[in-house]
C-alpha cells in the first residue's frame, strides 16, 4: 500500500528558519536549522535503504505560491497563497510504501519528533493512503 506522509507549516514557520522571529514561532539559529535538515536525510536515507521511499521532498514557502479557483462567472480566480480556510499548509511530504497503516505509523512518530527550537509550533503528520484507483472508493 502506497501512503502520503504530510508535514505542515505556515509563512511565519519559514520566516523563523529564515532567522526571523513572531509571535507565533522563535528564530532558528544555523545549527538548529542544520540539525533539523540532518534529522529529516536521515529518514530519508533510512527509508530508501529499506525500499519503501517512493518520493519526498520540501515544498517552497507560501509566498511563492498560488490558491485558484473558479468564480461564479467561471473564470478562474488567482490569489497569492494556497490557502483556503486555515494558514496551515503542506510544508513537505514523502510518498511511501509499506507493508501496513503500522508501519507507516511508526514513520510519522519519527518525523514528528523532529528537532526544533523550543517554543515553536507543533504540527500533526498526516497520514494518507494513496488509491490505486476508482475501486478503491
Amino acid at each position: 500500500m502506497k501512503y502520503l506522509v504530510m508535514v505542515q507549516g505556515t509563512q511565519a514557520d519559514y520566516e523563523a528558519m529564515r532567522g526571523k522571529a513572531s509571535a507565533h514561532s522563535p528564530a532558528w539559529s544555523e545549527e538548529e536549522l542544520q540539525t533539523m535538515f540532518a534529522y529529516m536525510g536521515a529518514i530519508n536515507d533510512d527509508l530508501a535503504e529499506t525500499g519503501e521511499l517512493v518520493d519526498g521532498q520540501g515544498l517552497a514557502e507560501p509566498a511563492q505560491t498560488r490558491h485558484v479557483t473558479l468564480g461564479d462567472d467561471g473564470k478562474a480566480v488567482i490569489t497569492d497563497g494556497p490557502y483556503g480556510e486555515t494558514k496551515e499548509l503542506l510544508a513537505g511530504y514523502w510518498v511511501l510504501e509499506c507493508a501496513s497503516l503500522e508501519r507507516v505509523t511508526e514513520i510519522a512518530d519519527r518525523v514528528a519528533r523532529c528537532p526544533q527550537p523550543a517554543g515553536a509550533p507543533d504540527y500533526p503528520v498526516v497520514i494518507r493512503p494513496i488509491m490505486d484507483g476508482s475501486g478503491d472508493i
